[in-house]
């Protein structure tokens, strides 16, 4: 059998049917066989970084249960996915990438030349460091073992992503009957990583039997436990406060008792509550800088500190904890149900004084400017409210404003980049999260970052998704600038000076998409109100000229509870 054929029958079985690509020569054969299958949802994409970001969608959405595929050309359409498997690898989103690779008799081999074949190049060297596993089969016989042992090692433990390279002519090479059969049928590998042991827990709950002012802390480790929402109802009966990080506010739904995301750009309530309670449980955040501040010592200064993590590289990294535990957030919550017992010294006003610097903390920090973000933000919370939602952030001044205000009902989720950080994420990722789901999505995302794979509005028209864009037009590179001013002493290089955004009104009109601009707060309401009624491609422009900071956020070296603009008394 055709080896191309039998990785499309092999990728069938395990539930990979979905693959986003940019054709090219050395991907012809796996592309005829995955289209002659008619099993495959392929969907042709305008740039392969796109294709690695919404294969990231589609693993995003299922939370880890279901991978897809990305796959691009030898070369350039290799090298042009790295930035989505850097994406998977910080994030930890199993993702399978193909590349195809040249004939092996055009390989250079162990020659000291740069390159042999045309478009050769060692993309499995490239994304070494990058990717759980990468390989490059040069045999037809090893082609099946290898898919079994990528898939396996991409879904166990802390997930990723995994490579592989195929060279032409193993594409299209015959594989005997008897090896595909052998490995066709073959159940994955799958380890779903390390359960917490009786110990921890007893040490766990000697701490939490003390504890007054307890504070839990949901980190992007934590997010896809299917058991974390019924354990955080567990949380709101019993009157224990919850925070979140970044990448844990993604599957994080706003009960009574959650006080938001805390960090760098985090809810003033949020950083005041975990400088003041007196035990912290980490559940699946590595407590980097962008969480903690630079002062590590003064970090949950009043507290003992317990840190749950399925990778023991990341416990005792930045942050001493009083308590490690080296385990999933799925088999803690379930091995540390919450009942009235656990907290049996909890003080009834912790949570009081917290709602206090909640209600304190609701100023509009951009009273001053003519369209507020967070207010923006508020209102999609309203109008969508009873709507199933996946928001999609890009990255920059935009992003954080939304992590400030959204306020997740059940059904909703939001996507963001968090290690990587990457401009350009949103509207690929998005697209694959809106081919997976049948969610409305919306995607938030700035002037800067649309730009970076706006050549996507054409696949979105093409594909006709319910996927709404909301663009945050300052006219700038906001974060960096606002980094500038107070750096640079207001030399504005490439954010302003140099800069320039267009109208995406007018682009989003010309790929034949819905489009409306605003630049006043009763028409962006309005606006907004069109993305609970439509069900088509739609993009709403924001003019927000001059809002190009971010309220509050820690200036480097500042204590946690210590963000600027400081509080009026």
């Amino acid at each position: 059998m055709k080896a191309s054929d039998v990785v499309a029958k092999f990728l069938i079985n395990h539930r990979v049917q979905t693959c986003f690509e940019l054709v090219g020569g050395m991907i012809t054969h796996l592309l005829d066989s995955f289209a002659e299958s008619g099993q495959f949802n392929i969907v042709s994409m305008h740039h392969e970084q796109s294709a690695a970001f919404a294969a990231e969608g589609v693993a995003r959405y299922t939370k880890g249960k279901t991978i897809a595929l990305a796959m691009g050309t030898s070369g350039p359409g290799a090298t042009n996915l790295v930035t989505g498997i850097g994406s998977c690898w910080f994030d930890s989103v199993p993702c399978l990438f193909v590349t195809g690779q040249v004939n092996t008799r055009e390989l250079k081999g162990e020659q000291a030349i740069r390159q042999q074949g045309f478009q050769e190049l060692d993309i499995v060297e490239v994304v070494r460091s990058l990717t759980k596993y990468a390989v490059r089969v040069d045999d037809p016989e090893d082609l099946l073992s290898e898919l079994h042992k990528a898939l396996s090692i991409s879904l166990s433990g802390r997930q990723g992503p995994v490579l592989l390279d195929i060279p032409n002519d193993v594409q299209r090479a015959g594989i005997p009957d008897a090896l595909v059969e052998k490995w066709l049928n073959v159940p994955l590998d799958i380890n779903t990583g390390p359960e917490i042991g009786l110990n921890d827990l007893k040490n766990l709950e000697a701490l939490c039997k003390d504890a007054q002012r307890p504070l839990i802390c949901i980190g992007g480790g934590a997010r896809w436990a299917d058991s974390m929402s019924d354990w955080l109802l567990a949380a709101d009966a019993l009157g224990v406060p919850y925070v979140s990080t970044l990448m844990g506010h993604e599957r994080v739904t706003a009960g009574n008792n959650y006080f938001n995301m805390i960090g760098s750009y985090g809810n003033r309530e949020a950083n005041w509550a975990v400088q003041n309670c007196d035990l912290l449980i980490v559940v699946g955040a590595r407590l980097d800088v962008r969480q903690t501040g630079s002062d590590v010592e003064d970090f949950a200064r009043h507290a003992h500190i317990v840190q749950i993590d399925i990778d023991p590289s990341q416990l005792a990294n930045r942050v001493q904890a009083d308590l490690n535990i080296c385990a999933t957030a799925g088999s803690f919550f379930k091995a540390f149900p919450l009942q009235t017992s656990v907290f049996s010294s909890l003080d009834k006003n912790w949570l009081t004084e917290l709602s206090k610097q909640r209600d304190r903390a609701q100023l509009n920090e951009y009273a001053d400017w003519e369209i507020s973000p967070s207010e923006v933000v508020k209102k999609l919370n309203r109008i969508l409210a009873k709507h199933a939602v996946d928001y999609v952030c890009d990255v920059g001044n935009h992003q954080m404003w939304a992590a400030q205000s959204l306020r997740l009902s059940p059904n909703q989720a939001v996507h963001y980049s968090g290690g990587m950080g990457a401009m350009g994420f949103a509207l690929p990722t998005a697209l694959g999260i809106a081919i997976q789901s049948r969610n409305k999505v919306v995607v938030i995302s700035g002037d800067g970052s649309l730009q970076i794979n706006i050549q996507e509005l054409d696949t979105l028209n093409r594909l006709g998704l319910d996927l709404a864009i909301i663009v945050m037009n300052n006219s700038a590179l906001g974060m960096v600038k606002n980094f500038q001013d107070m750096y640079f002493d207001g030399r504005n290089q490439s954010t302003q000076k140099g800069y320039s955004s267009p109208s995406f009104t007018d682009i989003a009109t010309a790929y034949g998409i819905e489009a409306h601009r605003v630049g006043n707060a009763a028409d962006t309401e309005r606006a907004l109100n069109l993305i609970a009624e439509r069900k088509s491609p739609l993009l709403i422009e924001i003019m927000m000229d001059g809002a190009t900071e971010c309220r509050p956020r820690l200036a480097f070296g500042s204590k946690l509870d210590e963000q600027f603009p400081p509080l009026s008394v």
